[in-house]
């Protein structure tokens, strides 16, 4: 006879207590092997496919899209076929067709409750009563649909559901809670003409996943750090000329991104005081700088979900071509969706080049709790006054961002003239090295 085992939304590490189901991976009544994904979901860190440990047959989904899952609610439920000959009691710890999930927070249990695997899919018949288990877990409309349909003050009796079954659904919630624009009237004395049009309702968004979190740290950052910035214009040709000949070798390419992170680690050494943080007593208010000895440089990527920053771990260990490696495979994983949480977090210092976007300038909001951050504008050509003589040259404008608890204008000035200076006689950068 099958057991039905329940799988739970793990822990995802990070100190995350839950995430939003994005995408189901398998349908109900489907055969599962152990450790096969079964939903997408997305945590505020990263998107993340959520393997079952068991395997067998589903036999219920829990969670709509959308819906936000808290670590330990279930997510689906799997009949699994116990090892021929064995006899398992009731409540019994699961051995059969299943594993722990590791690197996803599950504690591994004490003595009697070492987890084996068996080979293929399960093959075995089902009785009924499992079969139809699904339409009981159907019918049940989320509590997250009816929390939202009270706050809209929405009859749920009134509603017709576009799920399974005649199931109540978030979206069908939303579309009675988004008001229907109404023609203008016309006066009757008035000849037949056109209404005006009214203007449509505007929409409300929930803030979920990492944009939530992104909103979160940026009202943080901006209350509680008091944050200066300073600019100055940079002729980037040299640095350029530089680049052009080291890719001239029959080697990996250096991209100018990886020139300017190795800047930045350069600058780092000269300024450490700019590679930390402040910590706060209970009452929020500083009581130490936290200086940090290893550079975890952040850099802003574009992904489907907007923009996010990756992390390059021990940046000050890498040479420039392995800078460029690293921040080559962070770029695509952010592209993909698939970069992890922990490559999200742990920055100590950012890199913001926004000249990818054509912009010239920006006063970015510092990324909580760091302490500074280099923005690099778009490197374009423009007169320029060059030994003496006006030449047309590749100029960017750099702005630097820092927490003035941390250091003053001088420091900050002297960070932010190194990195130009590197920029544009890049043999100062070899000293660094």
């Amino acid at each position: 006879m099958p057991i039905v085992r329940e799988f739970t939304l793990p822990d995802l590490g990070e100190g995350l207590t839950g995430a939003e189901v994005v995408r189901w991976l398998v349908e109900v009544g489907e055969v599962i092997a152990v450790d096969q994904p079964v939903v997408e979901v997305e945590t505020a860190k990263a998107m993340v496919e959520v393997p079952c440990p068991y395997g067998g047959v589903v036999t219920a989904r829990f969670g709509e899209v959308g819906e936000e899952r808290a670590v330990g609610q279930p997510l689906v439920t799997v009949a699994v076929s116990p090892e021929p000959g064995s006899v398992v009691p009731d409540g019994a710890a699961p051995e059969e067709n299943e594993r722990p999930l590791v690197g996803y927070g599950v504690a591994e249990g004490g003595k009697g409750s070492r987890r084996r695997r068996v080979g293929g899919p399960v093959a075995v018949a089902l009785s009924p009563v499992v079969v139809q288990q699904p339409a009981i877990a159907i019918a049940v409309i989320s509590p997250l649909v009816r929390k939202l349909a009270r706050e809209h003050g929405v009859d749920l009796a009134q509603l017709t559901g576009s799920g399974p079954d005649g199931l109540i659904m978030r979206a069908d919630v939303e579309r009675a809670i988004r008001p229907v624009a109404a023609p203008a009237p016309v006066a009757a004395a008035a000849p037949v003409a056109a209404a005006a049009p009214v203007a449509a309702a505007g929409e409300v968004v929930p803030l979920r996943g990492l944009r939530r979190t992104v909103a979160e740290k940026l009202t943080r950052s901006h209350h509680e750090i008091p944050a200066a910035t300073c600019w100055v214009d940079a002729d980037a040709t040299e640095l350029l000329a530089l680049r052009a000949q080291m890719n001239q070798a029959d080697a990996p390419k250096v991209s100018l991104l990886a020139l300017l992170a190795r800047i930045c680690v350069a600058a780092l050494a000269r300024h450490p005081e700019l590679n930390a943080s402040v910590d706060l007593d209970e009452r929020g208010n500083p009581v130490a700088l936290r200086r940090h000895a290893a550079v975890h440089l952040g850099f802003a990527a574009q992904s489907e979900r907007g923009l996010v920053v990756p992390v390059v771990r021990d940046a000050q260990q890498l040479s420039t071509e392995q800078l460029g490696a690293e921040l080559s495979r962070l770029t695509a994983a952010a592209r993909s969706g698939s970069l992890t949480p922990a490559e999200l977090t742990g920055g100590t210092f950012t890199l913001n080049n926004y000249g990818v976007f054509g912009v010239d300038g920006s006063t970015p909001i510092l990324n909580h709790p760091e302490a500074a951050m280099l923005g690099v504008g778009r490197i374009v050509a423009k007169p320029w006054v060059h030994e003496g003589q006006l030449a047309v040259r590749q100029v960017t404008q750099l702005s630097f961002t820092f927490d003035h608890r941390v250091c003053d204008g001088g420091t900050a000035g002297g960070f932010l003239r190194f990195v130009a200076d590197c920029l544009e006689r890049p043999g100062t950068l070899v000293r660094q090295l």
